[in-house]
């Protein structure tokens, strides 16, 4: 097993296990602690920050496995949807749970303008967002809506529906700018 990998689940295993025995609003403050590691966690996979494993997200883990193919888990926020979007013009692949270290977008470096709103209207976000070099944006949404998302980069654009409930993906591969 690699020394990374090891000493990333000693970590989480600490931060887990020190959650416990506490006041309610030290186990909230603890608990907001816990998914802020776990979004850096993910991030740095995300990025290539950390090499010597593979990564995967579904809607509700995070599935790190070593060159053994020994596997951990970590559950993700209860409130926030991790979801990865790789718009694109020419090439694409199928995917349904966004693999962090494996995944290659077309577009990579690249500034896209990103407006996603709920079906109320309430706007989730507004912004120019980077892809990294994976070519995917990487977005942590509220949980159990359905969203309309709008992406535009250089005079092309798409829109789309997406939805994070339980049973929907985490790796968005199918918004084609035109």
């Amino acid at each position: 097993m690699g020394k990374k990998f090891i000493l990333i689940v000693i970590l989480l295993l600490v931060l887990l296990a020190a959650c416990n025995d506490k006041s309610a609003n030290e186990k909230l403050g603890a608990k907001n602690n816990e998914a802020k590691n776990i979004k850096e966690l993910v991030h740095d996979y995300s990025v290539g920050e950390i090499t010597d494993q593979s990564a995967s997200i579904t809607s509700t883990q995070l599935i790190i496995s070593d060159s053994d193919d020994k596997k951990v888990t970590f559950d993700l926020p209860e409130e926030e949807f991790f979801v990865s979007i790789a718009p694109f013009i020419n090439e694409t692949h199928p995917c349904e749970n966004h693999s962090l270290t494996g995944c290659q977008g077309e577009l990579v470096n690249q500034d896209f303008d990103l407006y996603i709103e709920d079906m109320d209207g309430n706007v989730i976000l507004d912004e120019t967002m980077n892809s990294e070099s994976n070519g995917f944006i990487d977005l942590w949404l509220p949980r159990d809506k359905t969203y309309n998302v709008k992406i535009s980069h250089d005079g092309k654009q798409v829109e789309s529906e997406i939805s994070t409930f339980k049973k929907d993906g985490t790796c968005i591969t199918t918004m084609q700018l035109t």
